[in-house]
């Protein structure tokens, strides 16, 4: 205990010491929020979904998904999903489910998994669970990510190239086109795309930056989460058959878990088929984006490559705490997103 005491200590000290927020005040603008389409605040659509109910699904899976005796819910979900990507989905309760069972499952002692240095904590958790070796390139640099596979593709049967759309601190868009053309020199390359962030906000219908465009072909695994625009909870995987069959055996995440209640899979089935007849929530978005920006732009704060996503990088963390209490004084949540979420100083 003495140890831990130390480490909780040394994390204040350093201005990295998390709590969990409390209750927030309704007047309060939440600026550290996913829902980006306003789906989880919009009363109306719940209520609509409550009424279209003619029966009340399992509050409750009771089982892992292999052993749950109700699939209704969601083998329904995944036909819809498979029917908007083209490719049979596989759910998960989370993306960090997805990420870490997918991951650990095709990582294998003969594969070297190749990851964007700014990739989520989930995906290099599912390293650690897999047998695989792993390197990073500098994010968004395919000219790095060229130089790894050129030197080490060729010793492995398996390599597996990780990115993200929309990268969840820097907000900013990975640069597909150039990925895939690089994906095609190589022969044992598979490419894994993590689309939380993107998906239903970006692209055609709100599916993401992959679906509806040429490169969706080259992606072998496209993860999405429910969690966030879509206002619900759960991911899922868009896979060829024989992907999603290897997971369905060798997912871990998924085998041992109990699955997601069928009550959510039905509110989020509801939600998915509306996501692509939402452009005017994301127009709406976009708007909002481009105001906030110029407003930022009149104060001195540069953003580049802006999006839905908008970091303002202070540098120090307990300066990043104090703006943090002086903007809630303003009504404004802005959260702070420290060490290890994001490098130091960063």
């Amino acid at each position: 205990m003495y140890r831990i005491e130390n480490e909780l200590v040394e994390l204040k000290l350093k201005g990295n010491f998390r709590r969990i927020p409390g209750e927030s005040i309704q007047s309060v603008a939440d600026f550290s929020s996913n829902d980006y389409l306003g789906i989880g605040s919009d009363a109306l659509l719940q209520e609509e979904f409550l009424k279209s109910l003619s029966n009340i699904p399992s509050l409750t899976s009771s089982a892992s998904r292999l052993l749950a005796h109700n699939q209704k819910e969601y083998n329904e979900l995944e036909s819809l999903l498979e029917h908007l990507y083209g490719s049979p989905a596989l759910l998960f309760n989370s993306g960090y489910h997805a990420n870490t069972g997918l991951i650990s499952a095709l990582g294998d002692k003969n594969t070297l998994i190749v990851a964007d240095k700014l990739v989520h904590a989930s995906i290099i958790d599912g390293y650690k669970l897999s047998e695989a070796d792993m390197v990073r390139f500098r994010h968004n640099d395919v000219s790095h990510l060229e130089k790894i596979l050129n030197a080490k593709a060729a010793n492995y049967s398996r390599v597996l190239i990780v990115i993200e759309g929309v990268y969840s601190m820097d907000g900013d868009s990975v640069p597909i086109s150039d990925i895939v053309e690089l994906k095609s020199r190589f022969d044992n390359v598979l490419l894994y795309v993590d689309e939380a962030h993107s998906f239903g906000v970006c692209g055609e219908n709100g599916l993401g930056l992959v679906a509806g465009t040429h490169y969706a072909e080259s992606v072998d695994v496209l993860m999405g989460t429910f969690g966030k625009a879509a206002a619900s909870v759960g991911a899922f995987a868009i896979m060829k058959p024989i992907l999603r069959d290897y997971a369905v055996n060798r997912a871990r995440s998924l085998i041992f878990s109990s699955a997601i209640p069928p009550f959510n899979c039905a509110w989020t089935k509801y939600v998915v088929e509306r996501i692509p007849l939402m452009n005017d929530r994301r127009e709406k978005l976009n708007k909002i984006i481009g105001a906030f920006v110029e407003n930022l732009d009149s104060q001195k704060v540069i953003i580049e490559k802006p999006s839905h996503i908008i970091p303002i990088i202070v540098g120090d963390s307990a300066k990043a705490i104090r703006l943090s209490s002086l903007l809630a004084e303003e009504g404004l949540k802005v959260l702070t997103i420290r060490k290890p979420t994001v490098p130091p100083k960063t």
